[in-house]
């Protein structure tokens, strides 16, 4: 494996993945499609590894989307039950992380939730890092529900129009409980988001690759992290005043 150097003191506190290209990598090689599902569970797990050995707090996942639930039945029924077997709780204990959930968890078959409540209550106390699987999600869904719990409360008079803020939309997201992702990494060769934490990614700075997910290991995972340390994260403001505020 390549060496990347690091510097362990601007590793990304909350990194979010669309992992990308599990059936075609099992494609090309003649399998079908599940095969490649099969194989980016184990990808999962390396990389959970190595974030929580890198320091990373938050490793946001995008396993199933909303419009997922338009495949093929049997690759989603597969899917269903890859998910479920793949909750395992060993490695969530060995290395302290919490796991928790966004999406519409309530369109999952029941046994799905029950094993995916089971673990996110398991695992509660666990504070090293936090795993963050988007299950049934989208970004627009999201939207959609948060809007409605604002509007709702505006109806109710707990709310005030006006008072209304950016902080108020951010409570009210799946995510409310971390931080906005600063890296986002895509496998798999698409340049697209994806109805993906459209809100969250605001300033988040993008790192696609071809490699599929099944193949990406903690070499490719380093190289997305020391590309990410390479740019200059300006928010809004120019070159030289993110040079004199780092400066001061």
């Amino acid at each position: 494996m390549e060496e990347i150097k690091l510097d362990r003191s601007r590793i990304p506190q909350h990194i979010a993945i669309i992992m990308d290209g599990n059936g075609r990598w099992a494609n090309e090689q003649g399998k079908e499609r599940t095969f490649g599902h099969k194989a980016g569970v184990e990808t999962v797990k390396t990389i959970t590894s190595e974030c929580v050995r890198l320091g990373v707090k938050f490793l946001t996942l995008y396993t199933f989307s909303t419009e997922n639930w338009n495949r093929p039945v049997e690759e989603v029924s597969a899917l269903m039950g890859l998910i479920l077997s793949s909750l395992e709780y060993d490695i969530f204990m060995k290395n302290n992380v919490r796991f928790r959930v966004i999406g519409d968890i309530k369109r999952l078959p029941e046994n799905v939730q029950e094993g995916i409540q089971g673990l996110i209550d398991r695992t509660a106390n666990n504070t090293r890092m936090t795993v963050v699987i988007a299950l049934s999600y989208s970004s627009k869904w999201e939207l959609v529900e948060a809007t409605k719990k604002i509007a709702a409360e505006v109806k109710e008079g707990t709310m005030k129009l006006e008072d209304i803020t950016e902080e108020t939309i951010d409570s009210r997201l799946e995510t409310y409980f971390m931080p906005d992702p600063e890296l986002l990494i895509r496998t798999g060769g698409e340049l697209r988001i994806s109805n993906y934490l459209l809100w969250q990614i605001a300033y988040s700075e993008l790192y696609f690759c071809d490699t599929y997910w099944p193949d990406f290991n903690e070499e490719a995972l380093h190289r997305a992290i020391a590309n990410y340390q390479m740019r200059q994260r300006r928010f809004g403001k120019t070159e030289s005043q993110v040079e004199e505020e780092e400066k001061g």
